[in-house]
């Protein structure tokens, strides 16, 4: 029998872009805000709702530098990691530079504990001055994202300066963004970390299954799971 309540309910996704872009105005978080932009309206389309958090390292980049040589973990990387621990769905866009991503964008994910994004679905997107690094995305990014164990949506989506006003651009955004809500409407990752993510987590934990244990009382961890972090003892 149908609900008609259930029926009348929205769905809500909480969807975080994450930024490595480092000037003002940025194409990479230009391109992160279309592809964030196009999957809540396709999902308004469905008489589903989506709530945009995003997450600028270039304001990071201290606290990144600073957890990275002391693991102490600031005030904006920790509001960082709660954003990332509750969204159903993450769009993640580097700058290309030196047939790269930046060095930023990959210091971040460095930074954070390798099962804060288990089965999350993520678009990987990038930008760069030239075509030539157009394999960056999935020779580079997709490997990083593979490690951490998301669920990478099968289309990314690369701009360099020649691409902004080409209609092919478009389609690659419309692809990812239904993708991306396809996959978040799944409920996936949800289902993961309520039903068997203590398990998960041992099965196939950060070093690839070999830990006897897994460290679920990190900051990073507790943060990730709604809880907070503890005063370092001086």
């Amino acid at each position: 029998m149908n609900d008609p309540a259930g029926q009348a309910a929205t769905e809500r996704f909480r969807l975080v872009v994450v930024s490595g872009g480092t000037s003002d105005p940025s194409s990479t978080r230009l391109l992160a805000d279309r592809i964030a932009s196009r999957t809540g309206e396709l999902a308004a389309d469905r008489g589903e709702s989506v709530e945009v958090g995003v997450i600028d390292l270039r304001s990071l980049a201290s606290e990144i530098a600073t957890a990275i040589v002391s693991q102490h973990i600031g005030p904006g990387l920790t509001r960082a990691v709660e954003l990332l621990g509750a969204a159903d769905g993450i769009v993640a866009s580097a700058p290309v530079y030196k047939a790269a991503p930046s060095g930023l964008f990959s210091s971040f994910f460095h930074v954070l504990d390798n099962d804060l994004l288990i089965a999350k679905p993520v678009v990987l997107a990038a930008t760069a001055g030239t075509a030539r690094h157009a394999l960056v995305v999935d020779e580079q990014m997709r490997s990083l994202f593979a490690y951490m164990r998301t669920l990478t949506a099968p289309t990314s989506v690369f701009a360099a300066s020649e691409d902004w006003n080409d209609k092919a651009l478009g389609g690659h955004v419309e692809r990812a963004a239904i993708e991306l809500l396809l996959l978040m409407e799944s409920g996936f990752a949800r289902q993961i970390r309520d039903e068997s993510w203590k398990s998960y987590q041992h099965e196939y934990g950060s070093a690839g299954g070999t830990e006897l244990d897994i460290d679920l009382s990190s900051d990073l961890m507790r943060l990730a799971t709604g809880g907070k972090s503890v005063p370092r003892q001086r």
